[in-house]
């Protein structure tokens, strides 16, 4: 997003509000390389469940779905109303939601793995933190892996929970070991019977502007695989989310039904 702005902003003829930090040597591999973790982000996990034969369909359904603020906060009231969280946070609720949702959709045996993955803005976990203006990635992956039946049979919270953990294991060691791990194996994260969340909500392309004054709407022209969902942020305000994702046509009916009946927080979906 500061590339983007700065871009408006040459658009303009106005000097840069943010100079770039260009050094990417801030983030190489040690040497030598130190691999700390199991990287589980990385994992093949086998589908041997009916979901598999749903994802082979080829013919996919892309729907938005918008939940604003009050929705939210409803979804919060729900995951803590055990007692079991002290407190979540959106994104962590509505991951633990959908994540829920897309498991029960595509019809995953109880003993099935399902994995999520999602990206953790790891500028400031670094030590010390990258610098303010660092062009280049600044996020790593994080995930969390466990049973499709535990995760539908068991409370919202245990889903929120999980995704907690998967942001509290994000520290510098884990970055670096990411960084050491990728640099040995060249490894691609593994989508199989995986949901990959990423969040735009809190970039500020509203305030990008060219020349033509303050934009109207912003998101992507599609979704890069069918495994991942992306959160946009909704609203003047930017307090709601709208959550973009595709899934088998196959799985229609029982994806709908889930957000609109097994959830009363839905606000609205749109084709």
């Amino acid at each position: 997003m500061e590339f983007v702005n700065n871009w408006g902003e040459t658009a303009r003829s106005l000097p840069l509000t943010v100079l770039p930090f260009l050094d990417k040597t801030i983030l190489k591999p040690r040497n030598p390389h130190k691999i700390q973790y199991e990287h589980k982000e990385f994992t093949e996990i086998q589908g041997f469940s009916t979901s598999t034969e749903l994802n082979k369909d080829k013919e996919v359904l892309y729907k938005s779905f918008c939940f604003d603020s009050q929705k939210l906060e409803n979804l919060k009231k729900k995951a803590m109303e055990n007692g079991l969280l002290v407190k979540c946070t959106s994104f962590e609720v509505l991951s633990a939601f959908l994540w829920r949702a897309r498991t029960k959709a595509l019809k995953m045996l109880p003993h099935q793995k399902t994995k999520l993955l999602f990206a953790v803005d790891a500028r400031n976990k670094f030590d010390p933190p990258l610098p303010k203006a660092y062009f280049g990635n600044g996020i790593v992956l994080t995930n969390s892996i466990c049973l499709a039946g535990e995760l539908i049979e068991k409370s919202l919270s245990y889903g929120v929970r999980l995704v907690q953990e998967a942001i509290e294991m994000v520290s510098d060691i884990y970055m670096r070991s990411a960084i050491d791990y990728f640099e040995v194996t060249r490894a691609r994260p593994s989508l199989s019977c995986t949901l990959l969340i990423t969040a735009w909500s809190r970039l500020n392309f509203h305030t990008t502007d060219f020349g033509w004054g303050k934009l109207i709407v912003s998101g992507p022209v599609g979704l890069p695989e069918k495994e991942v969902t992306l959160f946009l942020g909704n609203g003047k305000e930017r307090n709601g989310i709208n959550v973009l994702l595709e899934f088998p046509v196959s799985a229609r009916k029982i994806f709908q039904e889930l957000m609109e009946t097994l959830s009363k927080f839905m606000v609205c979906s749109v084709n």
